[in-house]
This record gives C-alpha cells, sequence and structure tokens, in this order.
C-alpha cells in the first residue's frame, strides 16, 4: 500500500514538472498530474527504455519526457477543441 501512495506522489510530481516546463496547465489539477505522470511515464519508458535514476519504479528521465510529450499533445488538442467551440 504504502508504494502505491509513494508512485501517486512520484506520478503527480512528474506531471506537474511537465506542466511547469512547458509552461502549460494540465486539465484536472491534482489528479490531471498524477493521470500525466502515470501515462506519461507509461509511455517514456516503453519508448526510450528503463535508462537513468528510479524512484517509486518509475526511471525518471524517461518518465518525464514521456509525461512533457503527453501535456504537449494534450494541450494542442484542448486548444483546437477551443477553437471549433
Amino acid at each position: 500500500m504504502l508504494s502505491f501512495l509513494w508512485a501517486l506522489i512520484i506520478g503527480g510530481i512528474i506531471g506537474w514538472l511537465a506542466g511547469l516546463i512547458l509552461g502549460r496547465d494540465i486539465p484536472g489539477g491534482v489528479i490531471g498530474n498524477i493521470i500525466a505522470g502515470f501515462v506519461g511515464a507509461w509511455i517514456g519508458q516503453a519508448i526510450l527504455g528503463d535508462w537513468g535514476p528510479v524512484v517509486a519504479d518509475f526511471a525518471i528521465l524517461p518518465a518525464l519526457i514521456g509525461a512533457i510529450a503527453l501535456v504537449f499533445i494534450v494541450s494542442l488538442v484542448m486548444k483546437s477543441m477551443r477553437k471549433a467551440d
């Protein structure tokens, strides 16, 4: 149970950092940060592998790169949806 909580915290931090680096908000606040961190980590590790430091089963650098890509894509989609209205 503690490892799951630790993974939620690290996933949230990764998602939050991705939003800060891009200067874009992640829809959903804290929950959005956690989801972006988890999904971004999965994408980053699937494409780039498990290199770099590992915390709570997240390879930090590939996870952060994956989260940045995910936040960028989500923000573009959200922006295009707003223009369509």
